[in-house]
């Protein structure tokens, strides 16, 4: 089937503009918001996370829950001490492997951890009433540090998210014409 000649002509004209210097900047801007909203063919991988994820969970559960009832039924009634005990004891034995679904779980429940903790501080009286929303500082300094650490201290961030960010911001300045800008993210193999 034949490529009609505005087509052509259309298609030349977007891959002679794709590859102006001139509008890089932008371009690499608008390839980023494509790969930050196309949906990578991972599924396999991220069905087996998943598995992986809940068996993890439901194990750490059924320890956890064991562990309480144990140390309560010994001790005749339940101490706060059990409840961390029991999670860490459970902890260790399920999610102390060094895996990349127990990294990501750990770091997620860090990061919920030291918010608690802050709040409980607040609650407590440890830490001052903050008297504005601390909320958006935070959230420019963690982007700020983790662009800054992937720009300037790659090898120091998580293999996961070096890979996440490449594709954001990396591969995002690349392109040769239409097909890696908007198809693909990288160029296909020529046959």
């Amino acid at each position: 089937m034949a490529v009609a000649p505005q087509l052509r002509a259309l298609l030349h004209a977007v891959n002679a503009l794709l590859r102006k210097r001139r509008y890089h900047a932008a371009l690499a801007m608008l390839k980023g918001f494509r790969n930050g909203a196309v949906l990578q063919e991972k599924l396999r991988a991220i069905l087996q996370a998943t598995y992986t994820h809940s068996r993890n969970l439901a194990c750490f559960v059924f320890t956890y829950k064991g562990l309480c009832a144990l140390q309560a039924h010994v001790q005749g009634e339940t101490y706060q001490v059990h409840s961390f005990l029991a999670a860490f004891i459970g902890g260790l034995l399920v999610f102390g492997g060094n895996s990349n679904i127990n990294s990501q779980i750990n770091m997620y429940l860090l990061s919920r951890v030291l918010f608690a903790l802050c709040r409980l501080g607040v609650e407590k009286g440890y830490i001052p009433e903050p008297r504005w929303d601390p909320f958006p500082l935070f959230t420019g300094l963690v982007w700020g540090l983790v662009l800054w650490l992937f720009e300037y201290h790659r090898p120091t961030l998580q293999p996961s998210l070096q890979s996440s960010m490449t594709y954001l911001y990396q591969d995002s300045n690349v392109w040769h014409d239409i097909s890696d800008f908007l198809l693909y993210n990288k160029s296909l193999p020529s046959k």
